[in-house]
């Protein structure tokens, strides 16, 4: 499991836009705080809530100069048309192989639903290429602490 201290495990993947951009973290690394905000799924109630809380401290995150990202395993397609019904401005990154989710230790099943291989809620500060922060859910369910988030950037 990724903590506290460790050095940030690199990955690539695609941005949820229409354009299909790459994603490397590395690359987005060094220009201030980064926050991988891991979800289980787009159009799901609770990642709905999530997506949108951090949408509404967007401006706070960006005047502490961090740069956030969400992140899950749904495609391209999916997580486009997710931002643009809720108005999510930041970057959702599609890791449909599942490289970050394996990367930083957060893969789950929710058989009952017929989910296989996504990622359980997450969120990672990362700064000049170490985690500074880190909470997983117990429960995929649960929300992370979005003011602690801020603080842990505010930190960094």
């Amino acid at each position: 499991m990724v903590s506290t201290g460790d050095d940030a495990p690199a990955f690539t993947a695609t941005v949820g836009t229409s354009d299909h951009e790459p994603f490397d973290l590395d690359e987005e690394i060094g220009d201030g705080p980064v926050v991988l905000a891991f979800f289980p799924g787009a159009f799901t109630p609770p990642c709905t809530n999530e997506m949108i809380a951090f949408q509404e401290r967007a401006d706070a995150f960006a005047e502490a100069g961090a740069t956030l990202f969400g992140i899950s395993a749904d495609s391209p397609f999916s997580q486009g048309a997710f931002r643009e019904e809720h108005g999510i401005e930041f970057d959702l990154v599609s890791d449909m192989a599942g490289d970050a989710i394996r990367a930083y230790d957060l893969e789950i099943d929710i058989a009952e639903l017929g989910l296989h291989g996504i990622a359980n809620r997450a969120v990672f500060v990362i700064d000049d290429g170490e985690v500074v922060f880190d909470w997983v859910a117990d429960d995929p369910t649960n929300e992370p602490d979005y003011e602690a988030v801020l603080d842990a950037v505010e930190s960094a």
